[in-house]
């Protein structure tokens, strides 16, 4: 009886010319079913793959950082007039944009979700269906295939040569034969064979709705982006504290001035020491950046994963399924006459077409073979050797229609065949055309026996052609455009392999490598794998050891897979991508799903991560450098015992103009260039100094402005001053973190400038911010303080490019 036969059948009768095929179980019934789900007995884990709308709504409104600014918000609203106040509805403003864009990235993540969730194959009544995960009750049937992952525990009740792999459980990397009876733990996956297995444990007691849940829990905060923005934030709370303390001291109690004008200055200077917008500015920017990659059918299952991407500098690429589409033509079969005498082939075509229905979850290359061959009358398949990524090959035994009974193997000649046979000649010809060639073998012992390959004889080579992906060379194209370094490895035929991506014109396919000649030394391999780009025969460990050894060098390395035979490597890599038609394991272990099977959608997803890093980098310095002249001009004035030269409103007015607004655009905008570590170092290193020069230029102008003015609107003149040159040097600040330029961003800073000459321009614009320039010789100054300032500020950031490159 075949296999095949075993599967397709639900009960008695007959498969081909075989005898009656076994009955196997059917299953729970319809009422057995009702009777669990009425029980509770049901697989009911939730999935979250994105925060809740609560979580999201707490998360952007309950802030360390919203509650001071709520607080002083609601303190100017009391003592102020309402436009001193206008920093706390730029925060709503601010926060409501937030929420908005986190919900509409919720929205597009979880209807991916549901898109890519794998539906295992569930026997009832004596029928196979496929259920949602969650619809699984205890006692079910759950058939299993290659590729399928075990989504709860339970007792194995049928077995086909069935091998698991539990290394993602054990660590363990070996394959664990099944029989019946045997325990299947959840979180382990089918590498060979099929069979079915009894649900014992489902729900939370199942070990799968543990690993589920913990790989589902939305994890942005758990990146170098983030951890580094929290770091700043924790230093910048540890220098506003005492800061703020002594700045509200100097202005309600040593400083006899009117109350309400104290209050309003004191709240001027504590609220831009808040870089509020920041955190908000880099959620929104994920929140888009899932959106956009959700339009092109890209399922970001930890969002992290964008911002990994754009530091990959290595990308280890499955030729099948990757660069290849999944579907294959059998275009020509030699017989060699050693293995049979077979002298036309007909003889052979009955084995291959036996061989195909031996086996019922064929891959690939099988099923072309089956579509070629069909199934030889009276033939009866005895014993079955699924095939194997380690192997390298399957193999059957048949009773034969006329009496006699033979074993047969196929797979890779290079692995069948001892070095120096002659067929190997005609299979390296071949394979340097990009064609894949299986080796038809005959062999006197039991196909799943040591000795079976060493015993083989060639019968006959079967060659099959690859279907390209149309888009696979322009994406390797820009790889190499963007530095990023594509090694094409796969378990083919090296030659076959560096044939196939010589037709992508990848650098260095000429060169291709048999990984059987690898060196094990992690150190040796990884120079081996550095100096090369295409990789042959190699197996599901050797992918997981050169990841390994290509990050201890410090690259970066995103796998991208489809088959059970990438899971380990997809696992251990920075970032693991796989096809949405891939196994359910690989699917179940990659960061990022390409549901649409498109190769050509990774340059998306690693622009999208590099917009999001870069332009997060970029903005942040324009935070921080407010920070950090804020804190400065607080200092300076409680040391000098002067009135806090702002209000509220010309503050607000500054960060507006010169970084909420401008920041906005800039953390939109395309950035191609590669994210780069130490996110906290690169920012401060350039925000220190731009902070240090714009506080202390503005605090020299206001030096300068109460020595020049006298009389009772003196404050509001040196003021006026001192926010004239803030705006100048923060523009310029604001420059040079817009370069290179392009056209918009010359617009972008043409207009702030616009904008705030314009409310230098209007009466009634000037009143209600209490800006006035009085006279021409302070003013000017100001501006010539300014222009100091922007040549320091120049000099400063040049010094420390030299001293400390990026």
């Amino acid at each position: 009886m075949t296999q095949r036969a075993k599967i397709d059948t639900d009960s008695g009768g007959t498969a081909g010319n075989g005898p009656p095929v076994e009955h196997r179980p059917a299953g729970l019934t319809s009422a057995e079913v009702a009777e669990r789900v009425a029980r509770g007995e049901v697989n009911d884990v939730p999935v979250r793959n994105s925060r809740s709308a609560v979580d999201i709504v707490r998360a952007n409104v309950f802030t360390r950082f919203n509650a001071i600014i709520g607080v002083l918000w609601v303190i100017m609203l009391f003592v102020a007039p309402i436009q001193d106040s206008l920093f706390g509805f730029v925060i709503v403003a601010n926060t409501g944009i937030g929420i908005v864009q986190e919900l509409r990235a919720k929205k597009t993540l979880d209807g991916l979700a549901v898109i890519g969730e794998a539906k295992p194959t569930v026997r009832r009544d004596g029928t196979a269906a496929e259920l949602s995960t969650s619809e699984i009750v205890l006692g079910d049937l759950i058939e299993l295939g290659p590729g399928d992952k075990v989504v709860v525990d339970g007792v194995v009740a049928e077995a086909e040569s069935l091998e698991v792999d539990e290394s993602l459980l054990t660590g363990e990397a070996d394959p664990v034969l099944k029989k019946p009876g045997d325990p299947m733990m959840s979180g382990s996956f089918v590498v060979a064979g099929g069979g079915a297995f009894t649900a014992t444990k489902v729900g939370r007691e199942a070990y799968a709705a543990q690993l589920a849940e913990e790989a589902s829990r939305f994890t942005l905060v758990h990146s170098e982006l983030r951890t580094g923005i929290s770091t700043i934030l924790k230093y910048v709370t540890w220098m506003m504290v005492p800061t703020a303390t002594g700045l509200i001291i100097s202005q309600l109690v040593v400083k006899d001035t009117n109350l309400k004008d104290s209050i309003a200055r004191t709240v001027g200077g504590i609220v831009p020491m808040i870089p509020e917008g920041l955190v908000l500015l880099t959620s929104v920017a994920f929140a888009i950046g899932v959106v956009r990659l959700g339009r092109k059918q890209c399922l970001v299952q930890e969002l992290p994963a964008i911002e990994g991407l754009a530091r990959v500098d290595v990308v280890c690429l499955d030729k099948t399924g990757t660069l290849t589409e999944g579907g294959m033509d059998v275009t020509d079969l030699r017989p060699l006459g050693t293995g049979t005498d077979d002298a036309d082939g007909a003889y052979v075509r009955k084995v291959l077409g036996a061989l195909g229905a031996s086996d019922p979850h064929p891959n690939a290359s099988l099923r072309a073979i089956i579509e070629a061959y069909p199934e030889p009358d009276g033939w009866r398949c005895a014993e079955a050797l699924p095939f194997s990524s380690a192997r390298k090959y399957s193999g059957a035994t048949f009773d034969e229609d006329g009496g006699g009974q033979s074993s047969w193997l196929l797979g890779a000649p290079d692995v069948l065949l001892a070095e120096g046979d002659p067929a190997l000649a005609e299979t390296d010809h071949l394979n340097e055309q990009g064609l894949r060639v299986l080796l038809l073998a005959r062999t006197d012992r039991e196909p799943g026996s040591p000795g079976a390959a060493e015993a083989a004889r060639p019968a006959a080579l079967v060659v099959l052609e690859q279907r390209l992906r149309p888009d696979a060379s322009d994406t390797l194209a820009y790889f190499a455009d963007q530095n990023v370094a594509a090694k094409v490895i796969s378990g083919d035929n090296a030659v076959s392999v560096g044939a196939v991506a010589g037709k992508l014109d990848l650098p260095g396919a000429e060169n291709a490598v048999d990984a059987r000649t690898l060196p094990e030394e992690r150190e040796k391999m990884a120079e081996v794998l550095e100096e090369n780009a295409v990789f042959g025969r190699v197996t599901p460990q050797q992918k997981r050891d050169m990841v390994a050894a290509l990050q201890s060098k410090g690259h970066t390395v995103a796998m991208t897979g489809d088959g059970v035979n990438d899971v380990l490597a997809l696992k251990d890599a920075d970032i693991g991508v796989s096809m949405g038609s891939g196994s359910e394991a690989t699917r179940a272990v990659a960061q990022i799903v390409l549901l649409n099977n498109s190769f050509a959608t990774l340059p998306s997803v690693v622009a999208e991560g590099r917009r999001v890093i870069g332009n997060i980098t970029r903005v942040a310095t324009l935070f921080l450098t407010k920070t950090v002249y804020s804190v400065l001009l607080a200092v300076l004035v409680v040391c000098s015992q002067v009135e806090y030269p702002f209000l509220p409103r010309h503050l607000t007015l500054l960060s507006t103009l010169t970084i909420g607004v401008p920041a906005f655009f800039l953390a939109l905008a395309p950035n191609k260039e590669r994210a780069k570590p130490h996110f906290v170092r690169r920012v401060m290193r350039y925000a220190v100094p731009g902070g240090v020069i714009a506080g202390a230029a503005t605090f020299t102008t206001y030096l300068l402005a109460r020595h020049h003015y006298s009389g009772a609107d003196a404050l509001g003149a040196e003021t006026s001053a001192a926010t004239l040159t803030l705006f100048l040097v923060s523009l310029w600040v604001l420059a040079i973190i817009a370069r290179p330029y392009t056209w918009w961003r010359l617009a972008l800073v043409a207009t702030m400038a616009g904008a705030f000459l314009l409310v230098l321009a209007v009466p009634w614009l000037q009143d209600f911010f209490a800006l006035r320039l009085v006279g021409t010789t302070m003013p000017w100054a100001a501006v010539a303080i300014a222009a100091t300032g922007a040549a320091l500020l120049e000099l400063a950031w040049r010094w420390v490019d030299r001293r400390s490159p990026a």
